[in-house]
């Protein structure tokens, strides 16, 4: 998969209708993605969440709503803390409101990416949709899942494998517990079987 680049911001942005020095936010934007702790939260994520979402635009009732989500929904990634998506969302609204989006654009777009904690299975609207997205990485082939695995423990190289086996494998049992980790049909399809199929391999991988 490709990273997201400076030409699909451009892009989205002129779609956006929204005001102000696109290229200035673009540099941020890149900033963050490309902090050097990154190992998977970075614009290769972006860059795949975008490619899923040019495949399921359809299913949005906001379609730029989402796509603003996905750009923003990771710029603030700090494995040491816990509000990563609330200070995501701030950064997401403060941008945005100067470009001149309305209030209640921003607030939706606070709201999918708040969506993107995956506390709990979304409602079926635009959340489903922004976090099938964002979980789509469950349901790749063993090789791309289990490199997913490793990146995320490199993104936590200062807990201690015990500490790390344990955090981990209460997430990834979380999303087998429920009844459907997908929440759209389409991604269900597409992803539903080797999701739980990897979940099971990394969780037993830890346990052993």
């Amino acid at each position: 998969m490709d990273a997201a680049n400076e030409k699909q911001w451009h892009d989205f942005w002129r779609r956006l209708g929204a005001g102000g020095d696109p290229s200035r936010l673009w540099q941020r934007l890149a900033a963050a993605y490309s902090e050097s702790w990154r190992r998977y939260h970075n614009l290769k994520h972006i860059g795949h969440c975008l490619d899923e979402f040019a495949t399921a635009a359809h299913l949005a009732r906001y379609p730029l709503t989402v796509e603003a989500a996905i750009w923003f929904h990771d710029f603030v990634y700090d494995t040491y803390r816990r509000d990563n998506e609330e200070r995501s969302a701030e950064v997401a609204e403060t941008e945005l409101g100067a470009a001149g989006m309305k209030p209640n654009f921003l607030d939706s777009v606070r709201r999918l990416i708040l969506a993107t904690k995956h506390a709990s299975p979304p409602a079926p609207n635009d959340a489903a949709l922004l976090t099938d997205i964002d979980l789509s990485v469950l349901g790749q082939a063993p090789e791309a899942y289990a490199e997913f695995e490793r990146q995320i423990r490199d993104e936590y190289s200062w807990a201690s494998d015990p500490d790390f086996s344990i955090g981990r494998s209460t997430i990834l049992k979380s999303f087998l517990a429920r009844p459907d980790i997908f929440t759209t049909k389409s991604f269900r399809q597409k992803y539903e079987a080797q999701a739980r199929l990897n979940l099971e391999w990394a969780i037993k991988r830890m346990a052993g």
